[in-house]
Formats: C-alpha cells, sequence, structure tokens
C-alpha cells in the first residue's frame, strides 16, 4: 500500500467516527463499513490543486457607512378639526367653579375662552361645539386668553398712564415655512427633518463615505458626518447597530466586458442620529459635496432616486 493511500485513510479517520466506537449504532457501522476510503485521496488532491489555483477574491461590495440625521419635532403637531373641538368641549365640563362663578356675571361664560354660554338658561343642554366652529380654534382660544389676561391686569394696575401688553406665543407658521427655506430648520417645526447633501456628480443622498481600515461602523458613520457635514453640531448617534441598508450595483460598460474587470458594488449601512443643536456647514467639507437640504420623509422621494428612497423610507418616521 502506497504512503498516499495511507495518509488518505489517516485523513478519512480523522473525517468519519470509527466502525469499532461503541458511540455508533449497529446500523451506522454497517453503512461506513460498507464505503470506500479510497475516493478521498483524489478529493482531497483536487481540492488542494483547485485552491492553490485560484485567483485571489477581490471583495464584492464596499462597506459604506451613512448617516440619517434628523431634527426632531419642536411642537406639537396640528390638531384635527374635530379633536380640536373635543378638547375645546373638555375644557368646558372641566372648568374650575370657582373661575366659572367669578366670569359668570362678567361674561356669561363658564369659562374664559370659549365664548358666550350660560349654564343655568334654557339654552344650557346646547353645550356642544359645532364642528369647524371658531371658538374651537387654538389661535382664537389663545386671543381670548390673552385680552382677558390684559384686562385684569389693566384694571388692578396702579400707574393707569400705560397699557399693560400680554406678549403673543409665537406662531406656528415661521418665515422659513412662508420662503420654503428648505436649508433651515426652523420650518415645519411639528415635523421630523433629515439631512441631505448632494454629492459632486449632482446627486442627493444621505451622508455616507466607505469604512476605512480598523474602523467599526459606528466610527467610520460619526467620521462621515464629521467630513460631510461639519462639526458645528451636537449630534447624539441613537445606537451601534444599523437600522437600514441600501445595495448599489454600478453597469459594467463594453470595456469593463472586454477586459472582464468586474466593479464591486456598493452596501450602505445607514445608522441614526439625532441633532441637538448647530447647523450643517459644507465650507470645510472634504467629500466634495455641493448642497444640503433639510427636508421631511415625504419630501424625499423628489430628490432620492427611486430605488434608493423605496430601500430607506421605512427608516424614516412618519411625523
Amino acid at each position: 500500500m502506497s504512503s498516499g493511500s495511507n495518509g488518505a485513510r489517516r485523513v478519512a479517520s480523522l473525517l468519519r467516527p470509527s466502525i469499532i466506537d461503541s458511540g455508533v449504532c449497529r446500523s451506522c457501522q454497517e453503512t461506513l463499513g460498507r464505503r470506500s476510503y479510497s475516493s478521498a485521496a483524489p478529493a482531497i488532491e483536487s481540492t488542494s490543486a483547485s485552491t492553490a489555483a485560484d485567483p485571489a477574491v477581490k471583495p464584492a461590495y464596499i462597506i459604506n457607512a451613512g448617516v440619517v440625521l434628523s431634527r426632531p419635532p419642536q411642537i406639537t403637531r396640528e390638531l384635527e378639526p374635530f379633536e380640536k373641538a373635543f378638547f375645546f368641549y373638555q375644557k368646558r365640563l372641566n372648568e374650575p367653579d370657582e373661575d366659572w362663578k367669578k366670569k359668570i356675571q362678567e361674561r356669561r361664560t363658564a369659562a374664559r375662552d370659549i365664548g358666550k354660554y350660560n349654564a343655568y338658561d334654557s339654552d344650557a343642554w346646547n353645550d356642544e361645539l359645532l364642528l369647524g366652529a371658531k371658538e374651537s380654534e387654538p389661535e382664537h382660544q389663545i386671543e381670548a386668553l390673552v385680552q382677558d389676561a390684559e384686562s385684569t391686569a389693566n384694571a388692578t394696575s396702579q400707574d393707569t398712564s400705560k397699557k399693560e401688553e400680554i406678549p403673543r406665543p409665537y406662531p406656528r407658521i415661521t418665515e422659513a415655512d412662508k420662503k420654503n427655506d428648505q436649508k433651515s430648520l426652523d420650518r415645519l417645526l411639528s415635523r421630523t427633518l433629515y439631512l441631505l447633501v448632494q454629492s459632486k456628480e449632482g446627486h442627493w443622498k444621505f451622508p455616507s463615505s466607505p469604512v476605512e481600515s480598523g474602523e467599526t461602523l459606528r466610527l467610520a458613520a460619526e467620521r462621515t458626518l464629521a467630513q460631510s457635514a461639519g462639526v458645528n453640531m451636537n449630534t447624539w448617534f441613537v445606537g451601534f447597530h444599523p437600522v437600514g441598508w441600501h445595495s448599489f450595483n454600478p453597469r459594467r460598460s463594453k470595456a469593463d466586458n472586454a477586459t472582464e474587470i468586474e466593479a464591486p458594488g456598493s452596501k450602505i449601512f445607514f445608522l441614526k442620529s439625532r441633532m441637538m443643536a448647530g447647523q450643517a456647514d459644507l465650507s470645510v467639507n472634504t467629500q466634495g459635496l455641493k448642497d444640503f437640504k433639510w427636508l421631511a420623509k415625504e419630501e424625499l422621494a423628489q430628490y432620492l432616486n427611486t430605488q434608493y428612497y423605496s430601500n430607506i423610507k421605512n427608516m424614516l418616521a412618519d411625523r
């Protein structure tokens, strides 16, 4: 028997259990005994030969770290008409008794901001509000409250030479909303805004760049954000794991087909981050970015590639 055959048997004995092993059942012992181990040698030789002949395996994809940077809502969302009427009706039901007694003689109202209403006259049953009535609008209630506060302050003030003015709350619609300034963080205050950047080729995307050697995905995302949007932002990364990914396979040109050179694709793994303060600054970016925008979810589809948007839309908040 040749030394090669002995070596093959030794290798096979390491890969397969012995037929005299007490832990192997009789049926398996018979099956193992019928098998020929002579086929192990050529199999091992062919495997080693093919391994030596194979060229170096090139990566099929370049791994990128992407950042979904968002500015959270700054104010509550706009109420629906039914919600406005319902909450207004709750005000009427929950009005403190002492305040009602004080105001009932002055304005025949059970609350400062609900309009004329007397709970003891013949129309007391009609205490509900019609859907869309002006009394249920927050702006109407705010103005009524402010006027009531001004009248109380002027009535109790010792200086009658000047009229006391109560500051009005800031409006929900800002100047940035009116101008549709998509670079401003003062627009759409009740919505979540996401940072988009424009590459030097003109494509819009979330900030992203290839993961460098020795980097984790989190470190690569932090570096990417600093290199693309600057460091003049106070940001907070939600976690260490991606919330989604997007794969891109480039089209092969005729030259690539002729030379059989296959360009690697790209996979982008997105990490979620929140912006607490500051603003994006592309003046010092090292990625050749040209522009940026802060957009709500439904606005992103106007700028992003269709496949790109379909892969990332479920990562984004509806509000």
